[in-house]
């Protein structure tokens, strides 16, 4: 079955994993996703993930990361849909829960956090936000 919006699937699957208190979840591989995992393990929201290229078209496996029993990642919501692309500047990207969470963005220096754009001074198209 053919998925329209590959990101959206990864996060809805992330959102049920730890919703049913699973330590693991497989979704299909990709390079967009890969890279959103690199950020996410990069920022503390997961554990770690793993490409399988055994299985026809990879599979990646995302190690989901809990603390005393409760999910780290508490909201993850899609922000640019491929029916309504969101693309911000560097300055008009509003922090999210006060710093809290973070933001991901494809910029053209590749995926990234808001701090590491805030950094690098570039803006991008807003994929998701995490909290």
């Amino acid at each position: 079955m053919a998925i329209n919006d590959p990101l959206g699937d990864l996060l809805t699957r992330i959102r049920n994993g730890q919703k049913a208190g699973m330590q693991k979840i497989a979704t299909p591989a990709s390079k967009l996703r890969a890279n959103v995992l690199e950020v996410l393990k990069r920022e503390g929201y997961i554990r770690d993930f793993s490409l399988d290229a055994s299985k026809p078209g990879g599979e990646i496996t995302v190690e989901l990361k809990y603390h005393e029993g409760t999910p780290v990642i508490k909201e993850i919501n899609r922000v640019s849909k491929p029916g309504r692309r969101v693309y911000s500047k560097i300055a008009d990207l509003p922090r999210y829960y006060n710093g809290l969470g973070i933001s991901i963005l494809s910029t053209p220096r590749g995926v990234m956090s808001d701090g590491e754009a805030r950094t690098a001074n570039v803006g991008g198209e807003v994929l998701c936000r995490v909290f």
